[in-house]
């Protein structure tokens, strides 16, 4: 995987067997920033309660690895993307999926709600970008102009923009209302593993298969900062909420915190056995989450670089990780 320019999460590359066969649980509410949901190569979402560390919910139903969770920004929906080819939306409560999403006729690599619930976009191997319209399950546009696997789409928090990065090495902004591309933002020499906007959407971070990560002033399109400092590919990154700190997650296994203004590495979390496919801040910024190819999540403290817990029960790859929000 390190040696391809375009590597996509599928059957074909990391799909380990295994099915859980216990019976979803009810979280018996879930406006609470102490659920964190994961999602994994062994085809299901859980549901943690960090409080006690214990899984208080497993969302079974996609029929090939779940590449991509993301919780609503009410809390009430949780999506999912897989390599079945279809999002699905859960209903975390009762663990009942609500729809199925199709369409894709890729791998879904990436999901993420607009910030008013209203409509979520997907990434995916069939090298599109699709945004749908989650009162009729519809997809109302598809936006095309990458040449290789879509691997995330990110919009910004205003809602007026959507940044897709691909295995052809570029980012795009999209203006979803019309599905033109913006821009085109080229510097990354491998593929675009991950794009997060910072909060104040003045900036945009990336992560790649060349091993670092680049700040994009969104202003100018120009890269601003390049971090460096891993020793494999970048799967994923995440700003703090207060924008001050960056996290990513490589193949080296090491979980890393940036100071984005200075562009250098505030600390390495080492732990994980195998490489880290997913990193999320807490949304009070005290806790970091982390998924691994070694099929456990871990809980950090940012402040002490120490691990907290970790969590297990997955029996496939930790391939995402999404905290609820308050």
């Amino acid at each position: 995987m390190l040696g391809s320019a375009q590597v996509a999460i599928s059957n074909s590359s990391k799909n380990p067997i295994g099915v859980h066969a216990e019976k979803t649980k009810s979280t018996g509410g879930i406006k609470d920033p102490r659920l964190l949901a994961s999602g994994s190569g062994d085809k299901t979402v859980r549901i943690w309660d960090l409080a006690t560390g214990r899984c208080i919910s497993m969302l079974e139903g996609h029929t090939d690895s779940v590449i991509s969770v993301a919780w609503s920004y009410d809390t009430t929906r949780l999506a999912s993307g897989s390599g079945d080819k279809t999002v699905r939306i859960w209903d975390p409560p009762t663990g009942q999926y609500v729809s199925t999403l199709k369409g894709h006729t890729g791998s879904v690599q990436s999901v993420a709600w607009s910030h008013d619930t209203t409509r979520l976009a997907s990434g995916s191997e069939d090298e599109t970008v699709r945004i749908w319209d989650l009162a009729t399950g519809q997809y109302v546009s598809t936006l095309k102009g990458h040449t290789s696997s879509v691997q995330s789409v990110a919009w910004s928090y205003d809602t007026t923009r959507l940044a897709s990065g691909s295995g052809d090495k570029t980012v795009r902004i999209w203006d979803p209302a019309t599905g033109q591309c913006i821009s085109t933002l080229e510097g990354h020499t491998r593929s675009v593993r991950l794009v997060a906007w910072s909060h104040d959407t003045t900036r945009l971070a990336s992560g790649s298969g060349d091993e670092t990560v680049r700040i994009w002033d969104l202003a100018t399109g120009q890269c601003t900062s390049m971090l460096k400092g891993h020793i494999g590919s970048v799967w994923s990154v995440a700003w703090s909420y207060d924008t001050t700190r960056l996290v990513s997650g490589s193949s080296d296994k090491t979980v890393r915190i940036w100071d984005p203004a200075t562009g250098q590495c505030i600390s390495t979390l080492q732990g994980h056995t195998s490489w880290v496919w997913s990193v999320a801040w807490s949304y009070d910024t005290t806790r970091l989450a982390s998924g691994s190819d070694d099929k456990t999540v871990r809980i950090w403290d940012p402040a002490t670089g120490q691990c907290i817990s970790t969590l297990k029960g997955h029996t496939g790859s930790v391939y995402s990780v999404a905290w609820s929000y308050p």
